[in-house]
């Protein structure tokens, strides 16, 4: 295959080799099962093990085991084996998308669309690990001037990955990708609504890797997640809801295991006076409504500036009307996640607000239409929480400090799309989130040299890019005599006229 065509040292290769022999076997131990559902037609798609505690925990130590040897073969020997899966990911991109499209009931265009973005996430930090993570040196000072210093980013071990539903692959790889190129093992948890993508990425990988011992998915309920997040892993990297990120960050706070959170957000659109009005109603309505609105980084309130709110309204109301549901998006994956789209229509509706498109009866399970509020109430559900689903608050502004005071004012800040011909970057300066588009929407999660994640209630760390890369990694200082000094400062024997040069040199580098 690909690793046996590419050149690289017999020590590498030899190590390679080493961890792609033989079949890999993945032992499981259920207790019991999770039947996989349609969301579409709630048929039967599969059925995959309830994984124990105990099972957990020895993957664990395997992984641990394995992890040095993952390490051994340094970012060239990581980035042939990733760019290897990247190549199986890429061939059988049709397979994975149909299975991503069963299991969530999105379009299979969507699916292949997110498939494509996670691989080439996977191949950029395959090919930019060694780059990034390479030995940082740094000026020792004069004082030190005979040490050589710098920094070495070392990887933290084995990262427990606990994915979502609504992008089961393009979200998760965000930490599989990075954490594997940065030198770890990762045992991945993937939502209870998308076990089969979860296991179908397991097993791409051990078909590239048959030996390797360092990427273990684990499909199972809730129970499943709290045993990951109480096992010996070193990092958790978490995605889902605030509330249950909360819940996680404490069990983890018990053995100060790091954690990295990316929840959930109530995302804005702002929308100036100067913005191309048909670009941005296109724009603004997609990242509203695509997959459903089940997006994290979906746009679900809306700023827009007085002077051209009617137009704008009128544009994206137009549009809205012209989406077929179960062609453009598809159903709501998670059902339960049906009731609280209705809670906070109705909430929005009792508070007064105008629906310019879908109204109180938009919920038709499995299904949600389309549906934009005009004067919303700020208080409300719909515009205070995250509602994920295909809905969408619009609120004329007079000025753009109104927007960017509203924007702000929420508990969370993820993302945020602004639509301006000329103030666009000044605008997006100002807000206080973890990722701005200025005249695009969602344009972050397809550049994988950027760094993804929020603040605030959104949670904290960063996937892709640099940033996470690094994020797997903790820094070690480094620092080494390169020749010896006649003056010693470290010793109990150090001289009246060592302290004294010390002295008169720092005042005299200070004056």
């Amino acid at each position: 295959m690909v690793i046996g065509r590419r050149s690289a040292g017999n020590t590498l290769l030899g190590l390679i080799n080493s961890l792609t022999k033989g079949v890999y076997p993945y032992p499981m131990n259920p207790i019991s099962e999770i039947i996989s559902r349609s969301p579409t037609t709630g048929e039967e798609v599969g059925r995959y093990p309830n994984t124990s505690a105990q099972t957990i925990n020895e993957l664990v130590a395997r992984a641990q085991s394995s992890s040095y040897q993952w390490r051994a073969i340094g970012p060239r020997g990581r980035k042939v084996i990733l760019r290897a899966w990247a190549h199986y990911l890429a061939t059988h991109i049709d397979e994975l998308g149909a299975l991503i499209a069963e299991e969530t009931g999105k379009p299979l265009s969507d699916a292949l669309l997110e498939t494509s973005i996670a691989i080439d996430h996977l191949s950029w930090a395959a090919r930019n690990a060694g780059r990034y993570l390479s030995d940082s040196h740094r000026f020792s000072g004069l004082l030190l001037a005979n040490m050589s210093s710098h920094v070495e980013y070392q990887p933290l071990g084995v990262i427990g990955v606990i994915g979502p539903w609504n992008y089961p692959v393009f979200t998760p790889m965000g930490s599989i990708a990075y954490a594997l190129a940065a030198g770890n093992a990762v045992i991945f948890k993937p939502s209870e609504y998308t076990p089969g993508v979860g296991h179908w990425l397991g097993e791409s990988f051990n078909r590239v890797a048959p030996s390797a011992n360092v990427f273990f998915v684990v499909t199972g309920g809730p129970e499943t997640g709290v045993a990951l997040t109480k096992s010996a892993v070193d990092k958790i990297a978490f995605t889902g809801s605030t509330a249950t990120g909360k819940k996680i960050a404490a069990v983890c706070a018990e053995t100060l295991t790091p954690v990295l959170m990316e929840c959930g957000g109530t995302d804005p659109a702002i929308i100036d006076r100067d913005c191309n009005i048909n670009k941005a109603a296109h724009g603004v309505l997609w990242g509203a409504m695509a997959n459903a609105g089940q997006t994290c980084i979906g746009i679900e309130r809306v700023y827009v500036h007085e002077d051209i709110a009617p137009q704008f309204i009128a544009k994206i109301s137009e549009l809205a009307r012209e989406i077929v549901v179960g062609r453009e998006y598809g159903a709501a994956t998670m059902p339960s996640q049906l009731v609280v789209i209705d809670s906070h229509i109705k909430d929005a509706a009792r508070l007064g607000a105008e629906f310019v498109v879908g109204g109180v009866d938009s919920v038709q399970p499995p299904y949600v239409l389309p549906t934009i509020m005009v004067n919303t109430p700020e208080e409300s559900l719909a515009v205070t929480e995250e509602t994920f689903g295909p809905t969408l608050t619009i609120r004329p502004v007079a000025t753009m400090g109104e927007a960017i005071a509203l924007s702000n004012a929420s508990k969370y800040g993820l993302s945020a799309s602004v639509w301006s011909r000329r103030q666009g970057k000044a605008i997006a300066r100002q807000l206080h989130c973890g990722m701005v588009s200025v005249n695009s929407v969602l344009a972050f999660t397809a550049t994988p040299s950027m760094p993804f994640g929020g603040v605030k209630q959104s949670g904290y760390g960063r996937i892709h890019g640099p940033e996470g890369l690094r994020e797997f990694t903790y820094t070690r200082a480094v620092v080494a005599m390169r020749f010896s000094i006649p003056l010693e400062f470290a010793t109990f024997k150090r001289t009246a006229f060592t302290d004294r040069f010390i002295k008169r040199f720092v005042q005299l580098l200070n004056r």
